[in-house]
């Protein structure tokens, strides 16, 4: 087994390092469309009911699996012989959202907003295809022991590009006019282009094969008497939406894998709706609370994300599963403490540490395991699936904690928080023994 040391070394790697890269250029888009727009609006007067339709120019992040498919399978003219399938989608969609932010700051929303919210929307769709490109190559590029690296990689890179776009771009608001801070935040894009153009494509064996079996199922439905437009539109439906279902449920285990996926987070979910309110209702100031929980916490995560990446590369992904999800346990209860001390800035630094550090190792682990579940043939389409069915706890399983929250006290609700986590350990202990029984047979 490795040394700690040796394994902290992984960070060393070129490729990490251009994972980290590539992290920042997929963050750095974000709240481009969300908190700094909002602010953007509101500045030029625009009316808080339009600017809360504008929410809905996010929906691509939810839906780009829909997508998916098309980048996996579809070979650019040019591009691809030059650079390769993932870094030629990864320049297109670079370049297409570099010219989306920067015409989106080019428009007056004060005006037409409708035509802002076109070009938010071109921003959210480029920006949710560069992280379709961004995850697959980082699962392409690197092994299985290597994921928890470039996990902890991408959330460094991408919490520094959402701090860039976020604080960074209000700080510039206050000096340049907001199209010329948006065309700085598009020219920022140039560093994931840069990434791109110097890093190395990874091996395409097994896209090959899936290409061979696309042509072999066009050359059966034209056989079979089909017009050729449909033949090839049923090979590539097959090949890029029905095999990777396929390859994927033809794994043993792979319903289970599915609840874990959905209940591994659950109690950080739960925990994170209700966290806000939670501040205000002890007391803390808006003040101590971005203070404490937005840039002191990012510290935390960020370190957290880093050691949760070593201990992947050392310890492989299932143990760290199991011990980041207890420890993610540990810091869940640890807001338990604080609702009974109460206004505390000591204390809920110590909780936010906490919280934020097994949050962020906990977040490298299962990265990881994502990662790992993907066939290099489907990498985009069955990642951008994956990643949305953790969406999905995110956004529907934890919907239910503010009524939660009405009808228990808060360390009532925090230790029912701890405890929604359980179940998807339970799953978890399932799967490392059933891959512990098939390892021996």
């Amino acid at each position: 087994m490795k040394s700690w040391l040796q394994a902290a070394g992984v960070y060393r790697d070129p490729r990490v390092v251009a994972i980290l890269f590539l992290g920042f250029s997929s963050g750095l888009p974000l709240l481009l469309v969300f908190s700094t727009l909002s602010v953007w609006l509101k500045m030029e007067g625009v009316s808080l009911t339009a600017i809360g339709l504008f929410s809905l120019v996010r929906t691509p992040y939810t839906f780009k699996f829909l997508w998916a498919p098309v980048i996996d399978r579809i070979s650019l003219p040019w591009l691809t012989g030059k650079l390769g399938r993932r870094r030629g989608w990864a320049i297109v969609t670079q370049v297409g959202l570099m010219a989306s932010i920067f015409a989106m700051g080019a428009t007056n929303p004060s005006e037409n907003p409708v035509m802002t919210a076109v070009f938010a929307l071109l921003v959210a769709f480029t920006s949710a295809s560069q992280d379709i490109v961004i995850d697959a190559y980082r699962v392409d590029v690197l092994n299985d022991d290597e994921q928890g690296a470039g996990a902890g990689a991408v959330v460094l890179g991408y919490r520094v590009g959402m701090l860039t776009a976020g604080a960074g771009a209000l700080w510039l608001a206050s000096v340049f006019s907001w199209a010329q801070v948006y065309a700085i935040m598009a020219g920022l894009v140039l560093i994931g282009v840069a990434t791109i153009l110097l890093a190395p494509e990874p091996a395409q064996d097994t896209s090959v094969g899936a290409a061979e079996a696309e042509e072999e199922h066009m050359a059966q439905n034209l056989a079979s008497g089909m017009v050729p437009w449909l033949a090839r539109f049923l090979a590539f439906f097959y090949e890029g939406v029905i095999a990777p279902f396929r390859d994927f449920m033809s794994r043993s285990g792979w319903a289970a894998a599915l609840v874990f996926i959905a209940l591994y987070k659950l109690g950080e979910a739960y925990l994170g709706v209700m966290a806000g309110p939670f501040y205000i209702a002890m007391g803390f100031s808006t003040v101590e609370i971005a203070n404490i929980t937005k840039a002191f916490g990012l510290g935390a995560i960020i370190a957290g994300g880093l050691i949760g990446g070593i201990m992947v590369n050392r310890l492989g992904i299932m143990r760290s599963l199991m011990i980041c999800g207890v420890l993610q346990i540990a810091g869940t209860l640890m807001f338990v403490l604080q609702a009974k001390v109460g206004h505390s800035v000591p204390m809920l630094m110590v909780t936010i540490a906490s919280e934020n550090i097994t949050s962020g190792m906990a977040t490298s682990a299962f990265v990881a395991y994502l990662s790992s579940l993907c066939h290099q043939a489907y990498t985009a389409t069955q990642y951008a699936l994956l990643s949305s069915l953790t969406a999905f706890t995110r956004d529907v399983l934890a919907a239910s904690a503010g009524w939660v929250a009405d009808i228990v006290d808060w360390a009532g609700f925090f230790l029912i928080s701890a405890l929604l986590a359980v179940p998807g350990l339970l799953v978890l202990l399932w799967l490392m023994r059933r891959t512990k029984v098939e390892a021996e047979t």
